[in-house]
């Protein structure tokens, strides 16, 4: 059973967003496609290697440290769209008897602690990229310098972010109207 996204109708083809909500929408399907391409490329990357090492003894050098920051990269940047979504795992076993009401107040807050969470990373990676690039760091294989890899989480995490503010506030206003409704 198809569950409705974030403002879907069950009856309309197109979501129930605002110009704000369409638009963060957009970007996070853009990333998510970007991520897919991304894998992708990497599946392919990874098929070409395997076959290069088996019929000529000639792998892709450095195969296994794209893959590395590759699948990073593609993976982070499709938590936003699911977040969006509103797809992630959830365990609603010992809310589901709660009023509509308490249980878009827990989702609410769920998606405040996510949007906090993502935040505090997308901090730390960016630290983490200042670090490796002040420090040099560079892949073992292809001495590639890791510290891009690292930066591109850091949009993606922001992304997440934005998205899980969303949800909060999308969350908190049905809340509020199942308050007067009720």
């Amino acid at each position: 059973m198809h569950e409705p996204g974030i403002g879907e109708d069950e009856g309309a083809a197109q979501p129930l967003r605002g110009p704000i909500g369409q638009g963060l929408y957009t970007l996070c399907k853009a990333f998510a496609i970007g991520g897919g391409l991304l894998f992708v490329l990497l599946v392919l990357m990874s098929l070409i290697s395997i076959v290069g090492r088996k019929l000529a003894s000639m792998p892709i050098p450095g195969d296994i440290e794209i893959m590395q920051m590759g699948t990073a990269i593609a993976s982070a940047a499709m938590l936003a769209y699911c977040e969006m979504m509103r797809h992630h795992l959830r365990v609603d076993f010992f809310t589901a008897k709660l009023s509509p009401k308490n249980q878009n107040r827990l989702d609410a807050l769920s998606h405040l602690l996510l949007a906090l969470f993502s935040l505090l990373i997308a901090w730390r990676t960016s630290v983490a990229a200042i670090s490796l690039h002040e420090a040099g760091e560079k892949s073992m294989m292809l001495l590639l310098p890791v510290w891009p890899a690292v930066a591109l989480l850091v949009p993606s995490f922001i992304l997440l972010a934005a998205a899980g503010f969303y949800n909060m506030s999308y969350h908190w206003k049905l809340s509020a109207q199942n308050e007067v409704t009720v």
